[in-house]
């Protein structure tokens, strides 16, 4: 049996080396891509499309990403049809992010799928004494379709937002939030059903 590669550790949770070449050259990719898309004109969108096509994973029709947009490696963001981003999110997609048709995503937005280990025993990668980099995981988050996510929302790893449900401006997502209702705060919980 072969080992896993770096990217395939990422994409079933196993710890990975964040620092691993293969991994290096798709985020050093993803910040040359991230950089042209941010210096378009924002009615450029001939040009916004052909790049987030490159970037992205996978790009639904009349997809609007408002600029500056950030991400480490953009191949593992599948984004669904009549999806607008607001400006200045960061998607951190060590592992996948699906957003859903006809989802919102507001302004300042942070998905992050990568997460550490809490000890720093643990985190903190040494070899003889040398700082070697730091453990990670990750896990996918979804985005139902027709989600509102609000303004500064911090979502975290491995966490699923339900259908037509509103997070609230703020909120920090640490577990998963059903369809069809409203969820706000940090910890981020459910207010009420809609």
């Amino acid at each position: 049996m072969t080992e896993r590669s770096e990217l395939e550790k990422c994409l079933v949770g196993e710890p990975f080396e964040s620092s691993a070449p293969e991994l290096i050259e798709m985020i050093v990719q993803a910040r040359k891509l991230t950089g042209q898309y941010n210096q378009l004109a924002a009615d450029d969108l001939t040009a916004r499309t052909h790049i987030l096509q490159q970037l992205l994973g996978g790009l639904g029709d009349q997809v609007y990403i408002d600029t500056p947009f950030y991400c480490d490696y953009g191949k593992h963001i599948f984004i669904g049809d009549h999806v607008y981003i607001g400006l200045n999110c960061t998607f951190v997609d060590n592992n996948h992010i699906h957003i859903g048709d006809n989802a919102l995503i507001g302004s300042g937005v942070n998905i992050s799928t990568a997460s550490h280990p809490v000890e720093a025993s643990q985190r903190i990668l040494e070899h003889d004494g040398k700082h070697q980099g730091y453990a990670t995981t990750s896990a996918p988050v979804r985005i139902g379709e027709g989600a509102w996510v609000g303004s500064s929302a911090t979502i975290l790893s491995g966490i699923s937002i339900g259908k037509n449900t509103t997070i609230g401006a703020g909120s920090v997502v640490t577990k998963n939030i059903p369809d069809n209702c409203v969820a706000v705060g940090n910890p981020c919980r459910v207010l009420r059903s809609i």
